[in-house]
């Protein structure tokens, strides 16, 4: 999780009723910690940033992101897009997840100071021994710094 997930959250909070931030399992991303690492970490950092009240922490591992969403009666997905290759990225999903499910698609840009940073960024810094903390929450930072990593 980097500072640009957590603004994308926030902003999120800002728009919406109640937000759910759904940790799932990327068969194109070979992840860092498994998703209860992740959940965790996620709820670390929320706390400490004081973003709470209506942003609800779970992860989903059977079936698609949209069947989540009909699960719990979401009707929007909110994706952080850094940049126009993200916005290629995402658009076909969108389109999908629209025919599938009716789960319309809103985008989000991050703050410019986090535009730039990647998990995969992150990851390579972490693995070289590089402080990472000006790129993540301070408790992913903190527990990164305690792991070893691949």
């Amino acid at each position: 999780m980097t500072l640009g997930h957590l603004d994308v959250i926030e902003r999120a909070a800002g728009l919406f009723d109640e937000v759910h931030v759904v940790v799932v399992h990327n068969p194109g991303k070979a992840a860092l910690f498994p998703i209860a690492q992740r959940v965790t970490l996620l709820e670390q950092s929320l706390s400490q940033a004081k973003i709470a009240g209506n942003v609800v922490v779970t992860s989903w591992s059977v079936g698609l992101l949209v069947d989540y969403c009909t699960d719990v009666g979401a009707k929007v997905l909110v994706k952080g897009v850094r940049s126009q290759v993200d916005v290629t990225y995402e658009t076909p999903m969108a389109i999908v997840n629209r025919n599938l499910a009716g789960i319309e698609t809103v985008f989000l840009l991050p703050d410019p100071a986090h535009a730039h940073v990647s998990s995969s960024l992150v990851r390579q810094v972490a693995s070289l021994g590089g402080d990472v903390s000006p790129y993540v929450p301070a408790a992913v930072a903190d527990y990164l710094a305690k792991t070893e990593l691949p």
